[in-house]
């Protein structure tokens, strides 16, 4: 075997062909650590969103939408008292009855977006107890607290969402009370006001959904069950993690594209790659020949060449592996309903290394073999 010195050597031989391998290896090595990051902090934050202990009273036929669902405001009193199993603390049910809203908001600047807006009481603190108001307090009238991530989500400076500022929604004015943080739920990226208000700028005389906490996940039957004997309310029962679960069955062919996108830039890089160590082992046919008539084998040349290219996309993988760190590590993505935050956790940096080796070896092995593959005689006399 040729000793892995040679290999090291020979790296630095075309600084230019070098920096061309290692670049296109590390690009590809963002890509796709990129697009694992997307995809795993898609699918985290989504099935973080949904409780097992919470069910969702929805109108019948809306079980796709909370938005486009109709529930009459009488249900949370009926199902708090008729469900059993419904949390308590200090003789208040967790029963919370909100309004699920999507509207566009006037910022300072005259600055128009999207937001998703929730209509509440304050029970639905009980309901959703991973939520911490992180400062100001619980909105009144004419007041709406914003998530912690809501800036990024409507894309204005962060400065422009803290307490005192100023929201307009459909020419009513609200001043932000407070902000709180739901870690990995898309509740971070929602504005939320009383449930009064947002009944009024909504125009409708109903709600969306009633969220009901239980002791026991194992109790979803028992509520289930209140949805299909009350036929008078419409109502249909869901467990809030199945909820979450749909629409991120929803998202799969957006967090496919990902997938797609990175598998192509990955082989266009390959194929450029190829051609480049085409070029490269061409000229080294004299050099292998050389070798081969004082004794080494086909095999052991093959591992030496295969050892090359393999270092040489490893270093791209290392670059781009301190590229992601560096920035994709913490920058939060928004999408429809909400946002994440891109982890570069062991998981996604093993995707790297991995991708690295892949083209290490993959690339390395057509242009190797084609360079190794005329007779000893013949190649001896190439020039």
């Amino acid at each position: 075997m040729l000793p892995f010195t040679y290999a090291v050597r020979n790296l630095f031989r075309s600084k230019t062909r070098l920096l061309q391998t290692v670049g296109g290896s590390a690009l590809v090595v963002l890509l796709v650590m990129a697009a694992v990051a997307i995809n795993t902090g898609m699918k985290r934050v989504l099935s973080a969103s949904g409780s097992p202990n919470n069910v969702i009273l929805v109108g019948a036929g809306s079980e796709e939408s909370i938005q486009r669902s109709e529930v009459s405001e009488a249900a949370a009193g009926i199902a708090g008292t008729a469900v059993p199993g419904i949390s308590k603390a200090l003789g208040v049910r967790a029963v919370s009855t909100e309004i699920h809203y999507m509207n566009n908001i006037d910022l300072p600047g005259g600055v128009r977006k999207q937001a998703t807006l929730r209509g509440v009481t304050p029970e639905a603190l009980r309901v959703h107890p991973e939520l911490r108001i992180t400062e100001g307090n619980f909105p009144a009238a004419g007041q709406a607290m914003v998530g912690r991530l809501a800036w990024k989500k409507l894309g204005v400076p962060e400065a422009e969402l803290k307490p005192g500022a100023h929201l307009n929604l459909d020419g009513q004015d609200l001043t932000i009370s407070g902000i709180f943080a739901a870690p990995g739920t898309v509740l971070e990226s929602e504005i939320w006001a009383t449930l009064g208000d947002i009944r009024v700028l909504s125009k409708r005389d109903t709600v969306s959904c009633v969220t009901l906490r239980l002791d026991n996940p194992e109790d979803f039957s028992e509520a289930d069950l209140f949805a299909k004997q009350r036929l008078d309310l419409e109502l249909s029962a869901l467990r809030e993690s199945d909820y979450y679960a749909r629409l991120a069955s929803f998202f799969q062919p957006l967090r496919a594209m990902t997938w797609i996108t990175a598998a192509l830039i990955a082989a266009g890089a390959l194929f450029g790659g190829i051609n480049t160590l085409y070029a490269a082992f061409a000229s080294r046919v004299r050099e292998m020949a050389t070798l081969q008539a004082i004794g080494f084998s086909r095999g052991s040349l093959l591992a030496s060449l295969i050892q090359e290219s393999t270092l040489a996309c490893l270093m791209g993988a290392l670059l781009g592996s301190v590229l992601a760190l560096l920035f994709l590590d913490g920058r939060t993505i928004p999408f429809s309903i909400g946002a994440f935050t891109l982890d570069i956790g062991p998981d996604v940096a093993l995707s790297g290394l991995l991708t690295g080796l892949f083209l290490g070896l993959l690339g390395a092995v057509p242009p190797a073999i084609r360079c190794l593959k005329p007779p000893l005689p013949a190649a001896l006399r190439s020039s």
